[in-house]
């Protein structure tokens, strides 16, 4: 019995395929495609064959994704959206949209409307629903709007306005896609709601998504169970994935840290993850990647939903490296998935950072004819400006100055020094190129518990350590191996609008999805 994992980046689409011991088998890389899809059923045909694996074998395939990342940052494939906020009269100042990006809101806005509602922080009413309010609304964007997103005030709290509003809104439009806040993001509310608004965005693409990789699979003739991995390294069903697919967000340098922790063994260092394009940096913190603690940018719109903390800059193996003004320049614009064919080494006419190291005699010593009229020492210049934005780079991610591990992961490892400053050792593991579908992979099965505890029956640790005990359960009822579960997320909330001293836990537990299971619910 095997498992497939695929992680799609801008430049390449990586393959593995792992056993029952999650040993790695095998691991292909191609060019990613233009339609994505045909790149994903190359990547698994050049698996199976290489490998010779019975493809009946293949019981569960996991992919990791950066079609919606894509579509917020590239403007494109972006459902028109309708927004009602919940909260007048106490949330009319600052409107839906405020701030984001112009382009980025004519390509999604249809309508926003602050409708009578919400709640205050300890849960007390703000004001009552208003009926009229929701059919008004519902009036003015019927027939034009693809996808409705719904934010309440302190709707993680509460997420009865919501509900209720979402069930008026179905009995105007019809099924329509609706994405709830409380179901999306943490307390703050216009980041909350920016994340919501996002996700209604990518309705379309998330369908997309799911579909083009159930067909590459179906075309190889592999069935299995299909799973997509979210930015806090566990999985999500399709069903799941087409409803939040925003959480897919991250996924990419989640999954490359993962696959770098099994790759190497080691629970605490930081990860490289150098593709075509960019140079992502994470931090793996007791096998698991650190969590960015601030609000999370995308496309230039404030979020506040779980991203792994992750650093990038613009450095890749297909990096462009430009003159401009009399001055040598280094990316940000790379060649992408056009490598194979723009890049000097490949008998293309564009300098990049591959071209760089493979002057120098790092790498692609068959192609070095290609690349010998560019200077030694030009080469060496460029070469040590390239470690110097990755040494800064990684600086910035340390909470130290002490020198930790470096492991590097993705195929543009290649332009990496092995001696940085501020690392005590540079680990290339064997499949490094590959981490990523690795990480994707490995992705793991995840249990939740949502429960009020009355703290005049027991102390908050008592109610805290009892949440967790529910949610491992749920875990282990997914299919979860109980050796491999552990706790990822613990978030309490006082409810003094309930008597006993109230309090609201919510804890996530994850574990390796565990084999010979009938079925997987997640």
């Amino acid at each position: 019995m095997y498992r497939l994992g695929l992680d799609v980046g801008g430049t390449n689409t990586d393959a593995a395929l792992l056993d029952e011991q999650l040993k790695v088998i095998h691991t292909v890389k191609v060019p990613t495609s233009k339609d994505v899809e045909s790149g994903i059923g190359e990547a698994i045909a050049k698996l199976v064959k290489e490998s010779k694996v019975d493809s009946n074998a293949i019981k569960y395939a996991m992919l990791g994704t950066t079609h919606c990342t894509n579509a917020i940052v590239e403007r494109k494939n972006l459902d028109k959206v309708g927004v009602i906020r919940i909260g007048k009269p106490a949330t009319t100042a600052i409107p839906p949209f405020t701030d984001w990006p112009k382009d980025l809101r004519e390509k999604i806005e249809v309508a926003s409307a602050i409708v009578s509602g919400g709640y205050e922080f300890d849960g007390r009413l703000i004001s009552e629903l208003n009926r009229d309010e929701i059919s008004m609304f519902c009036k003015d964007v019927k027939g034009i709007v693809k996808s409705i997103a719904i934010s309440g005030v302190y709707a993680p709290v509460n997420k009865g306005q919501e509900e209720i509003v979402a069930g008026w809104v179905r009995e105007e439009l019809g099924d329509i896609p609706i994405s709830l806040s409380n179901a999306i993001g943490s307390i703050g509310l216009l980041e909350r709601e920016n994340a919501t608004i996002l996700n209604a965005a990518l309705m379309t693409t998330g369908q997309t998504v799911t579909n083009g990789f159930s067909n590459a699979l179906s075309n190889q003739n592999i069935k299995a169970e299909v799973f997509f991995s979210q930015n806090d390294g566990t999985l999500m069903n399709s069903a799941y994935a087409q409803r939040y697919p925003i959480l897919t967000m991250g996924c990419g340098p989640t999954n490359s840290i993962r696959g770098s922790a099994h790759l190497t063994g080691l629970d605490n260092a930081i990860v490289l993850d150098v593709g075509g394009t960019t140079s992502d940096i994470g931090v793996l913190t007791n096998g698991f990647p650190r969590q960015s603690s601030l609000a999370v940018s995308i496309g230039g719109v404030n979020t506040n939903f779980r991203m792994p903390d992750i650093l990038s800059i613009g450095l890749g193996g297909g990096t462009k490296i430009l003159e401009k003004n009399g001055y040598i320049t280094i990316g940000p614009e790379s060649v992408g998935y056009e490598i194979t064919r723009k890049a000097l080494l490949f008998g293309g006419d564009v300098l990049t950072t591959s071209d760089i190291v493979t002057r120098l005699g790092h790498a692609f010593q068959d192609k070095a004819i290609q690349v010998e009229h560019l200077s030694i020492a030009f080469c060496e210049n460029i070469y040590e400006e390239m470690t110097v934005m990755l040494e800064d780079a990684i600086d910035q991610m340390k909470t130290s100055s002490k020198e930790v591990p470096l492991i590097l992961s993705g195929g543009g490892s290649i332009i990496v020094s092995n001696s940085l400053r501020g690392v005590s050792e540079v680990i290339m593991p064997e499949h490094y190129s590959a981490a990523n579908a690795i990480g994707a992979a490995l992705g793991q099965v995840s249990g939740d518990v949502e429960k009020i505890y009355s703290l005049e029956t027991m102390k908050r640790e008592e109610a805290i350590t009892d949440a967790k005990k529910l949610a491992t359960n749920e875990a282990l009822k997914a299919g979860a191996d109980e050796k491999s579960i552990s706790i990822v997320s613990v978030e309490d909330i006082p409810l003094a609008y309930l008597p006993g001293n109230a309090l609201l836990i919510r804890v996530k537990a994850v574990g390796d999805l565990q084999y010979l299971k009938s079925s997987v619910i997640i």
